[in-house]
């Protein structure tokens, strides 16, 4: 437990490092944190800090920088930033626009560049997540047990999938659970039918059901790969951080990072299960495994229901509350850009 004086102290030195990057010494927490305080009893409450691992001396001189669990207990109970609101002026009416495109897909690239260009950092946004509804169901025969599923959807999105069969199927037993599937369950999702074939395949000859299961659980594989996608946008700006510059082992990793996206869509996917605005400081998201960098992030929805997670990606460094903000802000606006196709 801090006292008061000490939470301002470690309040003012998180905010006057965010903005000058630079550790801050007693002189500079004198005069900018408004209490009369010697400068020996300054000494004394960084000392305090430092023990509690809320800050660090990075180098020999006397100033001090925040630790990342000197974030947390600044945006957890010193953060000032309120709940914002839907832009209404002429000059926000703009930057809702470029929410507002043809396809969803320009929606969720423009929100991941105005992420981006707003925080000068890194946007980051999964796109939509939509039921696995199938049209229907064709086999194709490749060799001896091995057999394309075709899934159609209802929209004419196509997805296909090689599975490996215990059986030599021939072109009439794909025809005939290709026919069963299509007519018994044609516009359901296939997590319905994969439920429905458990208790039905009494009804169905052995091999026919085994190979329905096998393609139902290909199908839903493969169109929750094809609608795992993440868009990132300003990988670059890290290269003019400051934090970042100096150390190309960090931007290596960092842009592995991107590339790869796998770590990215377990933490956006994490992020989508909570509610508002979540904010993850160095490491402690136990996904993206950095103690320089941040993200933070927010669900959006279609239609009252949630679809995806959106946020921004930068250093340690960074104005929480106005990523906050921004994070916040975008959500709404996609939420209702999609909401209103």
């Amino acid at each position: 437990m801090l006292d008061d004086r000490a939470k301002t102290l470690l309040k003012t030195l998180v905010e006057r490092y965010i903005a000058d990057g630079q550790p801050v010494g007693s002189r500079t927490l004198s005069r900018a944190s408004g209490l009369e305080l010697s400068p020996a009893t300054i000494r004394n409450v960084m000392a305090d800090l430092e023990e509690l691992g809320l800050i660090v001396s990075p180098h020999t001189s006397a100033g001090r920088i925040p630790t990342a669990r000197g974030y947390r207990l600044f945006v957890d109970t010193m953060l000032t930033a309120q709940p914002s609101q839907l832009p209404d002026s002429p000059r926000d009416a703009a930057f809702e626009a470029k929410l507002h495109a043809d396809q969803p897909q320009r929606v969720i690239a423009n929100a991941a560049q105005l992420l981006s260009s707003l925080s000068s950092f890194v946007g980051v946004i999964t796109a939509p997540k939509k039921p696995s509804v199938f049209h229907h169901i064709e086999f194709m025969r490749l060799s001896e047990r091995r057999v394309l599923v075709i899934i159609v959807a209802p929209d004419g999105d196509v997805q296909n999938r090689v599975i490996f069969t215990a059986h030599d199927y021939t072109s009439s037993q794909l025809l005939e659970a290709s026919n069963y599937l299509t007519s018994h369950y044609g516009g359901l999702t296939l997590e319905a039918v994969r439920e429905r074939l458990k208790t039905e395949v009494d009804a169905i000859r052995g091999e026919i059901s085994t190979l329905m299961q096998a393609a139902v659980q290909a199908g839903s594989e493969a169109i929750a790969e094809s609608h795992e996608q993440v868009v990132i946008a300003g990988e670059r700006n890290l290269l003019a951080v400051q934090d970042f510059s100096s150390d190309m082992g960090s931007l290596r990793k960092l842009f592995d990072l991107f590339e790869q996206k796998t770590q990215l869509m377990r933490l956006l996917e994490v992020s989508s299960r909570a509610e508002g605005v979540r904010i993850y400081i160095g490491g402690e998201s136990m996904v993206v495994p950095f103690e320089e960098l941040s993200v933070v992030s927010a669900p959006y929805e279609v239609d009252g229901q949630v679809v995806g997670t959106l946020g921004v990606i930068g250093p340690t460094r960074m104005a929480y509350s106005r990523m906050v903000q921004i994070v916040d802000i975008t959500s709404r606006l996609v939420s209702n850009a999609l909401s209103a196709k």
